[in-house]
């Protein structure tokens, strides 16, 4: 549980980068560009019109990553993404914003009967393509650039909040979508946010990693 301290510290970051969040997670009538991050689509699973899931392959890219440790899923990934914007607003070598990109992703680890979520969860942001090659330093000692390896993805959307019980939820029902959910890392998820975290009505994935 946070402290009172902890507590009032949140709540002045939160109030400090309300209106940069504002301005760069919403698209403003195209004012602000949110580039998407790449992906080749394999193949899609449809039933009555609706997607299951998609098939997807990532190539290997830089992620600036945050692991937290906070009391709750919630409280993790709001943490964290203050951090991740603080790096994307100015704290960074390259004195600069250096641009919105979605997803922000939180990646995740249950048990082995996948009904608990361990309390580290690592959130990271997708570095725009102008600085793919040459990745601006984070300020911020607890963030690091990493390069993640091409993957294999399969993802499923779902919107509203996310927590616990949601996660436990939509990681059990792709699962059960999947035709050969063996293939995949057993124990280690990703959650892709497409809207901010305080978004009332949030557009999210889960994601499963085919394995190597």
């Amino acid at each position: 549980m946070l402290t009172f301290g902890q507590s009032a510290l949140v709540i002045r970051s939160e109030n400090d980068m309300a209106e940069p969040i504002q301005q760069i997670t919403t698209n403003n009538d195209g004012a602000h560009t949110r580039e998407q991050v790449p992906y080749t689509l394999i193949t899609r699973k449809e039933k009555c019109g609706e997607v299951v899931y998609e098939k997807r392959h990532y190539e290997k890219a830089h992620w600036a990553c945050i692991t937290v440790h906070e009391d709750t899923y919630e409280q993790s990934i709001c943490y964290g993404f203050m951090k991740i914007m603080r790096y994307i607003c100015q704290q960074n070598s390259a004195g600069s914003y250096l641009g919105m990109t979605i997803p922000i992703v939180t990646v995740i680890r249950t048990d082995e009967m996948r009904t608990t979520l361990s309390r580290a969860v690592t959130v990271a942001y997708y570095l725009p393509t102008p600085h793919q090659s040459d990745p601006p330093r984070p300020y911020d000692p607890e963030i690091v650039v990493e390069q993640w390896p091409a993957a294999i993805v399969y993802t499923r959307a779902f919107t509203g909040a996310t927590n616990e019980l949601t996660i436990i939820h939509e990681i059990s029902s792709l699962a059960e979508a999947l035709d050969c959910p063996a293939v995949c890392v057993s124990d280690s998820f990703i959650v892709a946010g497409y809207t901010n975290p305080a978004a009332a009505n949030r557009q999210n994935e889960i994601w499963f990693l085919e394995r190597p």
